[in-house]
């Protein structure tokens, strides 16, 4: 087998480079083994593989050059999810929240954005984000926020004669007063 130098350096550095997909990285050492005139089995034997492996990707480089190297598409369901669907998942979670609400769930988000809810969660676990999480203060949504404020302040500095005053947080930042 006959590699161009243009062939080679590429092969070589398919086989070195770290951030090569481990398969390719595998193909290209294959090529590689193959250019020294080594037969199937002795390339197999090297670099502990099938003979049928070292078969496969001999004849398809031969036939194809470095584009038959490259995985060809899998077989299966196409995805139905485009690119601009998975964009908009996640612009819209970090960037907007929905009318009423301080975060969006997954049922809300894909009422919107059109597909179902399992694909954004999946899409929200693939770029880490939990929109129910926040790092930082939230203020409440609550209209009358200002006046329970002033109340319960207005508790501590001129507290009522002979009053008690119970107050209780069922949820972590929601607002539970009684007046």
């Amino acid at each position: 087998m006959v590699l161009s130098e243009a062939e080679r350096l590429t092969l070589e550095s398919w086989a070195k480079r770290r951030s090569t997909a481990q398969g390719l990285a595998q193909r290209a050492r294959i090529v590689l083994a193959c250019a020294r005139g080594w037969n199937n089995t002795m390339v197999a034997a090297r670099l502990d593989t099938e003979r049928k492996t070292v078969a496969r990707w001999r004849t398809r480089f031969l036939r194809d050059r470095l584009e038959g190297l490259a995985d060809e598409p899998r077989p299966g369901v196409p995805r139905t999810i485009t690119d601009a669907q998975v964009e908009e998942v996640v612009v819209r979670t970090l960037e907007e929240t929905p009318a009423g609400g301080t975060h969006w769930s997954k049922r809300e988000l894909a009422k919107v954005v059109g597909i179902s809810p399992a694909s954004v969660l999946r899409i929200w676990h693939a770029f880490g984000l939990q929109p129910w999480r926040t790092e930082t203060f939230k203020i409440s949504p609550d209209p009358f926020l200002i006046d329970k404020v002033r109340d319960v302040v207005g508790l501590y500095l001129v507290p009522p004669a002979n009053a008690v005053v119970f107050a209780v947080d069922e949820k972590p930042q929601i607002v539970c007063h009684e007046r």
